[in-house]
C-alpha cells in the first residue's frame, strides 16, 4: 500500500527519500529554530519526538511504498517509523516529494495523461509519458 502524509492545504503537498527526522524537518514557517532544532547536534530521536508533539516540523508531501512493490522505486536505506521511535530498519522506499513531481520517481502506477500540477504545469502528456 502507498502511503502519503501531506498537507491538504499546501498546493505542492496535493501535486503529490532517503529521510531521517533532520532530511524532513521543516526549518521555515515552523518553530525548528525556537526549539533548538537547527543546532546539528540534536539527536534524530529528539526531532522525531517534537515532530510527533508539533506536527508543524515535519515537511511534506512524504510518500512511503513499501520496498520491492515496483522495480522503478528508488531502494535506498531508510529510516522507519516504528511506534514512537526512529529505526534504521528499512521496510519501505520514503521520498520527500518536493518539488511534486519527485512522486512520480517512485509511485508505482502514474495518473493517466495528460495530468499537470495546480499551475498548469504539465507532468505527463497524453501518451502517458513523463514531461519533466
Amino acid at each position: 500500500m502507498i502511503k502519503i502524509y501531506h498537507n491538504p492545504e499546501c498546493g505542492t503537498s496535493r501535486n503529490a527519500a532517503n529521510l531521517n527526522p533532520r532530511q524532513a524537518l521543516r526549518t521555515t514557517k515552523s518553530p525548528a529554530a525556537e526549539l533548538g532544532l537547527l543546532d546539528e547536534t540534536v539527536s534524530n530521536e529528539i526531532i522525531f519526538e517534537l515532530m510527533l508533539e508539533h506536527p508543524v516540523l515535519v515537511n511534506r508531501p512524504i510518500v512511503c511504498i513499501p520496498k520491492g512493490e515496483h522495480e522503478k522505486a528508488v531502494s535506498l536505506p531508510l529510516g522507519r517509523v516504528e511506534g514512537n521511535s526512529y529505526s534504521d530498519n528499512a521496510k519501505e522506499t520514503v521520498k520527500l516529494c518536493r518539488p511534486s513531481e519527485a512522486v512520480l520517481d517512485i509511485l508505482p502506477v502514474w495518473p493517466q495523461g495528460p495530468f499537470a500540477k495546480e499551475d498548469g504545469t504539465p507532468l505527463i502528456d497524453q501518451d502517458g509519458k513523463r514531461v519533466i
